[in-house]
């Protein structure tokens, strides 16, 4: 047997290597079901199918989920009694009218023209309202589908948006199907999607903000770069006398950017739906100068954060602010346009007028401000006890669901037995409660790592979800946490992400991790089957519909 003897370094030890014997193999990497796709996915065509393909499949699957049977129950369901009928009111006189006492029984059987004209006072603004309308016309106000058709619609495009915004942020088509995917089949998403209600629509305008952000971070990165570059100067020699540039001060200014704009116009919106989309405009105004900061001082400026704050912050500031209050401005012209609106002449017949330095202010203005000081006060004073609002220090862990809608049938329906017909905006346990875990591994995550997608994630958290721990004592629900439902997902679907790992991971640790998470998605898949018939008002036997009360809370 030969050998052969080798040395380190002069210090280091000796050792004898076998000659004779074969080296041992590398040690595979990535699993079979990788082997198996690296020899499907060999054309530029089959790789073009399944980054189409993929969230495709994703996104029928949630419109079938919305649009089966949408018209059941052919009733209005919680408050759709005020945003189904003010959408109607809408699209008929451009503003939300009064209706007879008790009209929601007419108004299902048909009669749906018995508004009134003089105003109704509406607390919210009226840009989701002339959304459901658009359905209504559409379908004929006596459909419940046309009541609840635009409300499906915006969920249906919310799960595409998840998965082009998972998409970008992951740099991964798989990861973006299961950001899809998760919400695609989650109830408290679903819900929302089938209900005639705001919250659902507001949620598609915040994520359509969040993907704009999300653009503008490298549109901003590459031309502030560019700019940089351009404005250097050279500097005194080097120590070893190489050639060295000096930076601008404080950096230049970035006015052109669109990606700005439509964040703007789509937080705006989202406003004019729900005013919780103002807190996005604050949010993701903080962020992108710290952005900024952060990218001038990668780039060397030496003033980075006085440049950010007071060069790049009021050219953000203008692109941002002015832009969302008109976009929160447009859908009010049919207030302003017509004479009938609430308060719509409340400074002429109130003796209300504005005096002084602000006399000059037209009257159609001061009585819209009035209008939105009333509703505002009637926000921050709302404390009328409800059987289901929910303390929002309770959201993340799923405490108290909204029950919308619940009928008792025909024991014929449930085999002779007590039966019920059900609808709750309770979300699938499974995703939401990993979800609230994730978002608190991310926070863990985001001071150990610093990794910007994080941010990004968790500042869609703090814009959806922080405000409201400040109206604890508030009437408020569970179904308002759609809002910020999408950036959850997106938590949960960055762990899957580290879960899953990659090719280049040893073969059985890559095996075990695409393991667990199919796994996982399989018991997601269960339990969203598990509680179909709760989100749809599927006709189900008392005992059966008590075995989805899985806390007391539930009830």
């Amino acid at each position: 047997m030969s050998t052969e003897v080798t040395t380190g370094p002069a210090t280091g030890p000796q050792h004898v290597v076998d000659a004779s014997r074969p080296a041992a193999p590398p040690e595979r990497t990535g699993s079979r079901l990788d082997d198996w796709w690296v020899r499907v996915m060999v054309t530029p065509g089959r790789e073009r199918l399944w980054r189409w393909g993929g969230p495709i499949a994703v996104v029928v699957l949630a419109a079938v989920l919305r649009l089966v049977d949408l018209a059941h129950p052919h009733s209005l369901v919680f408050d759709e009694t005020f945003y189904v009928k003010d959408a109607w009111t809408t699209w008929n006189l451009g503003y939300e009218a009064a209706w007879p006492q008790n009209p929601d029984a007419q108004f299902a059987a048909g009669d749906t023209n018995i508004f009134r004209t003089d105003g109704s006072f509406a607390v919210h603004p009226p840009l989701g309202k002339w959304i459901i309308g658009y359905g209504m016309a559409l379908f004929g106000p006596t459909s419940s589908f046309g009541w609840r058709f635009s409300v499906a619609l915006a969920g249906i495009l919310l799960v595409l948006l998840i998965i082009l915004v998972a998409t970008k942020l992951f740099k991964s088509t798989l990861l973006g199907v299961i950001a899809g995917f998760l919400l695609a089949i989650d109830g408290h998403a679903i819900v929302m999607s089938r209900v005639g209600l705001l919250d659902g629509i507001v949620a598609l305008f915040l994520l359509a903000g969040f993907g704009a952000v999300l653009m503008d971070r490298e549109w901003h990165a590459v031309r502030l770069a560019a700019a940089i570059a351009a404005r250097e100067t050279p500097g005194p020699p080097g120590a070893d006398g190489s050639a060295t540039t000096r930076k601008p001060s404080w950096g230049p200014v970035i006015w052109w950017r669109p990606w700005l704009i439509a964040a703007a116009l789509a937080f705006g919106f989202g406003a004019s739906v729900k005013w919780s989309g103002f807190y996005f405009v604050a949010a993701f105004g903080v962020y992108l100068i710290v952005v900024d900061a952060l990218a001038r001082r990668r780039l060397g400026i030496p003033f980075w954060f006085s440049a950010a704050v007071l060069k790049q912050g009021p050219a953000t500031f203008l692109l941002l602010v002015p832009v969302a209050a008109v976009a929160y401005l447009i859908p009010w012209i049919g207030w302003f346009r017509t004479d009938g609106g609430f308060y719509r002449h409340w400074a002429e017949t109130s003796n209300g007028a504005w005096t002084g330095l602000l006399s000059w202010v037209p009257l159609p203005i001061q009585n819209w401000w009035h209008l939105e000081v009333a509703v505002y006060n009637y926000h921050v004073n709302e404390h009328t006890p409800h059987p289901y609002q929910a303390n929002p220090f309770s959201w993340l862990f799923l405490v108290r669901p909204t029950q919308m809608y619940v009928a008792q049938d025909d024991p014929s329906l449930c085999g002779g037995q007590t039966c019920y017909e059900n609808i709750t905006s309770i979300a699938n346990p499974i995703i939401w409660w990993c979800a609230t875990a994730a978002i608190f591994y991310l926070i863990y995550r985001l001071v150990r790592k610093r990794e910007w997608q994080v941010g990004l994630i968790l500042m869609g958290m703090v814009a959806g979800y922080l405000p409201w721990l400040l109206y604890v004592n508030r009437t408020i629900f569970q179904f308002y946490t759609i809002a910020f439902e999408p950036y959850m997902i997106l938590g949960l679907t960055f762990v899957i992400g580290l879960a899953i790992g990659s090719r280049g991971d040893p073969r059985w640790m890559r095996s075990r991790n695409l393991i667990v998470v199919g796994v996982f998605l399989g018991i997601c898949v269960l339990v969203s089957a598990f509680f179909w018939p709760v989100w749809t008002g599927m006709p189900v036997p008392a005992w059966f519909l008590s075995l989805h009360y899985w806390l007391p809370s539930w009830r």
